[in-house]
C-alpha cells in the first residue's frame, strides 16, 4: 500500500510514525510451533513435498475441521498453499472464466475485486453500509444475481470492517444460493479464531450443508497462530475443484515450504492457549480504540465482532472539513500531521472511513490515538 510505503520511508529518516495498516498480529509465534519447524529442520524435513501438502498436515486440518467446525472432509478435497492468499487466487483462477461475474460484498479485503479482474471476471459489489452495520440485505443480493454470476466471495469476521455474519443471515443468503446451482460460495475465514461475537463461529456450509458441495472454505494459520511470514493457507471443497487448483498450483509455486508445514501442522494439532490470550488482548485494545474515536467530534465507531481492526466512519468530519475532501485525503492528513498512519476506506470499497489496526501495543494505541484527536 502506498501509505505504508511513505510511512515507512519517514521512519527510515528518523520521524516517529506510529503504523496502523498492517494486518498482522504484534505477537511471536507460540514456541511449540516454532519448535516443530525446528525439528523438522533437525529431521531433515526439508525437501519438496507433495504440491497439496504433506500427509500430517492434511489429516490436521481435516480433523480441525470435523473438531471445530463439524465439517467432513476427505484427502482429495483438500489442498495446502503459500498462505489463504494463494488458494484464493489459484480459486479464482481455475473457476472464473472471462465475463463471469463474481458478487462481493461491501467493504471487501483490498484483493478481492483485483484478483477477479485478473481472472478475466467482472467484480459485482454489494454495498452494505456503516449505519446497517454493515449486514447483508439479501433481497439487495438476490438482486444482483445474474445468468452471469458464478461466485459469491464471503470473508467473515470480514476485513476491514470486523463484521460477523451470523447464522440467521447465512441461513437467509443461503435459502436464495439453493435456487441458482451455477454459483459457487467462497468462505473466507481466516479471522475465524478472532472474534468475540456471541455466537459460535459458523459458516455457510454449516448452516446450509446442502451447499457444502458448492462452499470452498478458504483459511490459514496466518492471523489465529501470529504466522504470517511462514505463509501456510488452504481450501477445502469440491474435489474436482480441489484438483484444478493443485495443477495450477503445481505450474507455479508448486509445494509450500515444508518446514511451514510441519509447523502448520503442530499449529493445528496441538493445543494453543496463547491464541485465547491474542484474542483477549485485542478486545481490550479494540474497546480502547473504539471508546476514543467516538469522542471525536465527527466521527462514529460501532463496535466490531472480531479481526484486528477497527473502521470507523468521518464521513460527517469530511462533510464538516474544509480542507479534507475524502477519505484518502483524511489518511495523508494523520500520515503527514498526526504521524499516523491508516489506511483509506476506498481501498475496500467503503469510501468515508479509515480502516485502523490494532495490533500493536496498548502504549503506541493509546500515542496515536492522542496524535489522532490532537490533528483534527
Amino acid at each position: 500500500m502506498a501509505l505504508t510505503s511513505k510511512a515507512n520511508e519517514m521512519r527510515q529518516n528518523g520521524e516517529d510514525v506510529l503504523v496502523l495498516t498492517v494486518g498482522e498480529p504484534d505477537f511471536d509465534t507460540p514456541q511449540h510451533i516454532k519448535d516443530a519447524a525446528i525439528k523438522a529442520i533437525d529431521l531433515g524435513q526439508t525437501k519438496y513435498t507433495s504440491v497439496d501438502g504433506t500427509v500430517d498436515l492434511k489429516k490436521a486440518i481435516i480433523s480441525k475441521f470435523k473438531n471445530e467446525n463439524n465439517l467432513e472432509y476427505q484427502m482429495d478435497e483438500i489442498i495446502v498453499s503459500s498462505g489463504c492468499k494463494q488458494s484464493i487466487f489459484n480459486l479464482l483462477q481455475v473457476l472464473i472464466q472471462q465475463g463471469d461475474e463474481v458478487i462481493i460484498p461491501q467493504p471487501y479485503w483490498v484483493s478481492y475485486a483485483d484478483m477477479v479482474v485478473y481472472s478475466g471476471g467482472i467484480p459485482i459489489l454489494l454495498e452494505t453500509s456503516y449505519e446497517e452495520n454493515f449486514d447483508i440485505d439479501p433481497s439487495i443480493f438476490e438482486s444482483l444475481i445474474s445468468e452471469k454470476t458464478k461466485l459469491f466471495m464471503l470473508n467473515s469476521p470480514n476485513n476491514p470492517s470486523g463484521k460477523y455474519f451470523n447464522s440467521k443471515l447465512l441461513k437467509k443468503l443461503g435459502d436464495i444460493l439453493l435456487n441458482h446451482q451455477q454459483i459457487y460460495i467462497s468462505s473466507d475465514d481466516i479471522y475465524e479464531h478472532i472474534h468475540w461475537n456471541v455466537e459460535n463461529f459458523h459458516n455457510i456450509a454449516n448452516v446450509c450443508p446442502e451447499l457444502k458441495e458448492r462452499v470452498i472454505v478458504l483459511n490459514g494459520v496466518s492471523k489465529a497462530y501470529a504466522m504470517t511470514g511462514w505463509r501456510i493457507g488452504y481450501a477445502a471443497g469440491n474435489k474436482e475443484i480441489i484438483k484444478k487448483m493443485k495443477t495450477l498450483q503445481s505450474q507455479s509455486t508448486s509445494c509450500a515450504s515444508s518446514i511451514s508445514q510441519a509447523a502448520a501442522c503442530a499449529a493445528l494439532s496441538q493445543k494453543c492457549t496463547e491464541m485465547s490470550l491474542m484474542t483477549e488482548e485485542y478486545k481490550k485494545r479494540h474497546d480502547y480504540v473504539v471508546s476514543q474515536l467516538n469522542e471525536i467530534d465527527g466521527v462514529f465507531c460501532k463496535p466490531t465482532d472480531g479481526t484486528f481492526y477497527v473502521f470507523p466512519s468521518f464521513k460527517q468530519y469530511i462533510s464538516d472539513s474544509k480542507t479534507i475532501t475524502n477519505d484518502s485525503d483524511l489518511a495523508l492528513h494523520l500520515l503527514n500531521n498526526a504521524k499516523v498512519a491508516v489506511v483509506p476506506g476506498s481501498a475496500f470499497g467503503q469510501e468515508g472511513h479509515i480502516r485502523l489496526s490494532i495490533a500493536i501495543d496498548m502504549n503506541s494505541l493509546k500515542n496515536a490515538m492522542t496524535r489522532i484527536a490532537n490533528s483534527l
